[in-house]
């Protein structure tokens, strides 16, 4: 129970923190990635942030066998960049740019009840399956 508890805690503070940052407005999100025009650099400190807290955890838990709650670590080991990991990157980044959302930030914008959230998350969604169906293959 503790660990749903600290789950739904954790999810909590992230949805929040991508909404005081400005991560939800996909405009600010397209400013910022528009470098060429109006470019809103303010959102490159959001992610600068996000990068620093995620090397001090990688570093923290790089030495530990176990997690907090005694669960299997499961921290990627791989370093290849190879073709897959290549073109799902610029799928995401011409997604991310196109539509001005992400995963985490469509998610909580869902909290809002707004429609273009709603229509990202469903196409997010059929992406997904639609994934899974060809990587089968």
């Amino acid at each position: 129970m503790m660990k749903l508890l600290l789950a739904l805690l954790a999810g909590l503070v992230f949805g929040l923190g991508l909404i005081l940052s400005g991560m939800t407005d996909p405009a600010k999100v397209i400013g910022f990635l528009d470098i060429t025009g109006n470019w809103d650099p303010s959102l490159g400190l959001v992610m600068g942030g996000a990068v620093l807290v995620g090397l001090l955890t990688f570093r923290l838990t790089a030495s530990r066998a176990k997690a907090y709650f005694g669960d299997a670590l499961q921290i990627p080991t791989s370093r290849d960049i190879d073709r897959r990991l290549v073109l799902g990157s610029l799928t995401f980044g011409v997604g991310w740019g196109l539509a001005g959302y992400c995963p985490g930030p469509a998610l909580a914008s869902l909290a809002g009840g707004g429609q273009q959230a709603l229509l990202f998350v469903a196409a997010m969604l059929a992406g997904m399956v639609l994934f899974a169906v060809l990587d089968k293959r």
